[in-house]
C-alpha cells in the first residue's frame, strides 16, 4: 500500500475540521480538489473510509484510525526533514511564512534580500492572510510560520504548541489629510469631531482601535470600515475622514497625508510565530535573524516622535526567542 502524504494531510485536516470545505481552506485547494484526492485515498487503501450523512462528508471507524495515524506519520516527517537540514553542511530549507500587507512591504523585501545573500539554500514562499489567520495557520500546520500581532491594549492568547519571536514594536500614529492638524501631536479627544476610517471591529486592528477610543470616553464616528492600512490612507488622502496606521503601514502613505504623534500612546508587537517542535530549526532561525535585523536597521523598537531609522534599539538574538508562557488556548 502506497500512501501520499499529500492525501494523508487531507485526511487530517478533514479529521481536524469535520468537512470537506473547511479541510480544503485550511490547505488552500477546492472542496472537489480535496474530494478527489480522499476518493483516491480510499481507493489506495482498499477499504471504505469515509461515509456520507446528508450533504457531509464523514470519517468511519477505520478512517479515523488512518488519521490518528496520519497525525504520527506527518510529524515523523517533519521531524526527520529537520534533521536532514541540520545534519547538512550548508543550511538549506524550504519554508512558507504567512504574512500580511504591511509586513510584505515593510519588511520581508529586505530581509529576503538579505537572507539569500548569506544562506542561500533557504527558500521562503509567503502566502498572504489576514492577521487575525495566520497563528492558527501555523499551528494546524499549513505554513511553518507566521507574522502575528498583539497591541497593547488588547492582549492575545497563545497556543501552548506555539512559540514566538518579538520582531518589532510598533508605534500608532494618526494619518490626517494634509493640513488638517497644524500640532506636531494629537489625542483621540483632539480628533473626536473628524469621521473616521476604520478596520472593521472583528479584526484585531479595529478592535484595539475602539478599545483605545472607549478608555478616554469616546465614541467615534465611523464613516468607512476598511481591512487594509494603504485603502484608509488613499480615503485620508481624499479628504474622507482620518485613520490610524503603523510605523510599517507609513511605506504604504499616498500624497496628501499628514502622519501625526499620537499622544494616546498604542504599540503593537510584531512577532513571528511557529510550532514548538520547530523551535530549534535552524534555517527557521536564520529567518528570524533576518527578519528582526531589517527591523531594527528600519528604527522599529524604538520610540521617536515620528518614525527615524536613528537610535534604533537592538532586538534579541534567535537564541533568546520569546516562549508564550501562559499556556491560554489560542483567540482567532
Amino acid at each position: 500500500m502506497d500512501l501520499s502524504l499529500a492525501r494523508l494531510r487531507m485526511l487530517r485536516e478533514l479529521h481536524r475540521r469535520g468537512t470537506v470545505t473547511a479541510a480544503a481552506t485550511a490547505l488552500h485547494y477546492t472542496a472537489s480538489a480535496v474530494s478527489q484526492q480522499l476518493a483516491q485515498l480510499e481507493r489506495d487503501v482498499g477499504t471504505r473510509l469515509f461515509e456520507r450523512r446528508g450533504r457531509r462528508l464523514q470519517l468511519t471507524d477505520l478512517g479515523v484510525l488512518l488519521a490518528e495515524h496520519a497525525e504520527e506519520i506527518l510529524a515523523s516527517v517533519e521531524r526527520a526533514t529537520q534533521a536532514l537540514e541540520d545534519a547538512g553542511e550548508t543550511v538549506t530549507a524550504k519554508l512558507t511564512a504567512g504574512v500580511w500587507a504591511s509586513v510584505a512591504s515593510g519588511l520581508l523585501p529586505d530581509a529576503l534580500t538579505a537572507l539569500a545573500r548569506t544562506h542561500p539554500g533557504i527558500s521562503v514562499r509567503t502566502r498572504e492572510l489576514v492577521p487575525e489567520a495566520t497563528a492558527a495557520a501555523v499551528r494546524d500546520g499549513a505554513l511553518d510560520l507566521s507574522f502575528v500581532l498583539e497591541y497593547s491594549n488588547y492582549p492575545m492568547t497563545w497556543d501552548s504548541g506555539l512559540e514566538r519571536a518579538v520582531i518589532a514594536v510598533e508605534r500608532i500614529y494618526a494619518a490626517v489629510p494634509s493640513g488638517a492638524v497644524p500640532s506636531a501631536s494629537v489625542t483621540l479627544a483632539d480628533l473626536a469631531e473628524h469621521p473616521w476610517i476604520l478596520a472593521p471591529a472583528r479584526s484585531h486592528f479595529g478592535h484595539a482601535a475602539r478599545l483605545a477610543f472607549q478608555s478616554v470616553g469616546l465614541e467615534p464616528r465611523i464613516d468607512h470600515e476598511v481591512e487594509e492600512q494603504a485603502t484608509a490612507m488613499a480615503m485620508v488622502a481624499a479628504g474622507l475622514g482620518v485613520t490610524l496606521v503603523s510605523d510599517l503601514g507609513l511605506a504604504l502613505r499616498p500624497p496628501g497625508v499628514d502622519i501625526v504623534a499620537l499622544g494616546d500612546v498604542l504599540t503593537r508587537t510584531v512577532s513571528l510565530a511557529y510550532r514548538t517542535n520547530t523551535a530549534r530549526r535552524a534555517a527557521l532561525l536564520l529567518v528570524v535573524d533576518a527578519v528582526r535585523a531589517t527591523a531594527a536597521e528600519k528604527g522599529l523598537g524604538a520610540e521617536p516622535a515620528l518614525p527615524t531609522s536613528a537610535n534604533a534599539e537592538p532586538f534579541p538574538s534567535p537564541a533568546d526567542t520569546l516562549r508564550t508562557a501562559d499556556r491560554r488556548p489560542e483567540q482567532n
